[in-house]
């Protein structure tokens, strides 16, 4: 990929701080120029990415590591100083995951991003599993984290139709904006070193579309261990040998891996928001990112000409 010195790239003008996130790691990451950052909201193909990536670049290998190999760089746990040791010691081609905004992230020219979109409600259905099936003892980790910022995390509602209800309403609660996020990535989005990927178009179509990030990220494909590498990053076989690549393990859910990695699936919400409901999710998300970015979130599909 060539990279044309004169376009106008990011710059970082603020810092996003929260229980969750802490952005000033990024102000001491030091960039290598073959590094590979996987961007999303949250609950929308990140571990999945990650999953594809591994197994792309070594070759199938069952045995990798992947969460510890691919540390979401902006969470709070563990503290920035370990994050920032582990990766400044990786010798391995380095794939990171951040859940930040673009305008919180110090953006490189040199590095690959892969941002991956998903329908808001299709987001909020996974993200409720993900909240309600969380340890108490990750919520009292939480809560008793020195350097948190905010109120503390509690589990809430055991409601899917109220916590889908007060995230639309209050734009993510309890974790962080949900619109500020795709807006930002999407607003760069015809950057050379960006790529546009969506959860509905991997999911119905995952070998076509891991061959195009693998041409992204200038990825040479062992094509004896090709089948091997697709099989390795279905969701069957992710929620029966998962413990790899779930962050520690999958030990801060109550069902492990399997709570982590729960469905994979779009369209839970169908049989229980209203008409009303849904008006009002597509008329925020008009507002918020446009018609344009409203359509890929729903759809998957981009204008012609992008990648």
């Amino acid at each position: 990929m060539t990279v044309a010195t004169q376009l106008e790239w990011p710059k970082k003008t603020r810092e996003f701080n929260s229980n969750f996130l802490d952005s000033t790691v990024w102000n001491e990451f030091e960039f290598r120029d073959d590094d590979i950052v996987i961007s999303t909201y949250a609950k929308s193909g990140t571990t999945w990415m990650q999953q594809i990536i591994a197994q792309m670049l070594f070759s199938g290998n069952t045995e990798l590591e992947v969460a510890e190999m691919s540390p979401w760089l902006d969470f709070r746990l563990p503290p920035r100083d370990a994050q920032l040791k582990m990766v400044k010691e990786q010798t391995h081609r380095r794939f990171v995951k951040t859940h930040l905004p673009v305008d919180a992230l110090v953006f490189s020219p040199k590095a690959r991003y892969i941002y991956i979109g998903r329908d808001g409600r299709d987001v909020a259905w996974s993200l409720f599993n993900h909240h309600r099936t969380l340890t108490p003892g990750f919520y009292e980790a939480m809560k008793n984290n020195p350097n948190g910022m905010g109120p503390a995390v509690e589990r809430g509602t055991s409601d899917v139709h109220e916590f889908f209800r007060v995230w639309l309403e209050r734009d993510g609660f309890p974790y962080w904006p949900f619109w500020e996020n795709v807006r930002t990535w999407w607003e760069i989005r015809n950057l050379p070193n960006i790529l546009m990927v969506h959860f509905e178009t991997l999911k119905t179509n995952m070998p076509a579309e891991m061959r195009r990030i693998a041409k992204f990220l200038d990825i040479t494909i062992d094509e004896s261990h090709w089948d091997e590498i697709v099989e390795h990053c279905t969701f069957d076989w992710m929620r029966a040998n998962g413990e790899k690549s779930v962050p520690l393990h999958g030990k801060m859910w109550e069902n492990g891996v399997k709570s982590f990695i729960h469905k994979g699936t779009n369209g839970r919400w169908i049989d229980t928001l209203t008409p009303q409901d849904c008006a009002a999710y597509e008329a925020r998300a008009l507002a918020e990112v446009g018609p344009e970015a409203a359509e890929w979130l729903k759809t998957g599909k981009l204008s012609a000409g992008l990648k």
